[in-house]
């Protein structure tokens, strides 16, 4: 029977194993929610009840977003940066900068909707548009970027990652390396 130190080692193991499969499906769920918040929004905004539009899922969605991307470029990248993924990483970076200047625009367009400026149909294109680079962005990512973070980070990285995915918070003034490119 093996002692209580093999057991806890296993266990540890385990569980280091169980969040190693696990970090590509948060971030494909981190993903998913920001199009929910979207499409919330968007749904919102296309309701003929003369209401304002209820802009807290767009604003949460965006700072989600924005917080992704800080972590995929700041934290996750740099652990995958070499020879095999340096295109892939090169076209994430500049989707990256299309979705950020998508956001402000989208950021500009609100609030001249918030004072009664913007037509409605503006802001949902808008909002469609940004789905539209998510979609296209997400669907190289996802399947190029995100099985090397489970299969080639090393253990510190991935409780980096999870920690932040848990708890982190995006550095206040922080822009994507593509922002204004």
């Amino acid at each position: 029977m093996p002692g209580l130190a093999a057991v806890r080692g296993r266990r540890h193991h385990r569980r280091r194993v169980d969040r190693v499969t696990l970090l590509a499906d948060a971030l494909t769920r981190e993903h998913h929610e920001i199009d929910g918040g979207i499409e919330e929004f968007v749904t919102s905004l296309r309701s003929d009840d003369g209401a304002p539009p209820e802009t807290a899922p767009l604003t949460r969605a965006m700072d989600a977003l924005r917080r992704h991307i800080y972590l995929e470029e700041d934290i996750l990248f740099p652990w995958l940066a070499g020879p095999s993924l340096a295109m892939p990483l090169m076209v994430m970076y500049r989707e990256h900068g299309q979705i950020w200047r998508a956001m402000d625009t989208l950021e500009l367009f609100l609030a001249t909707e918030a004072q009664g400026g913007a037509h409605r149909d503006m802001v949902v294109g808008h909002c469609q548009d940004l789905l539209d680079l998510l979609e296209k962005h997400n669907s190289k990512e996802e399947p190029i970027i995100y099985p090397h973070a489970d299969a080639d980070l090393p253990p510190a990285a991935h409780e980096v990652l999870h920690e932040f995915l848990e708890t982190g918070e995006l550095p206040d003034g922080w822009v994507c390396r593509e922002a204004n490119s």
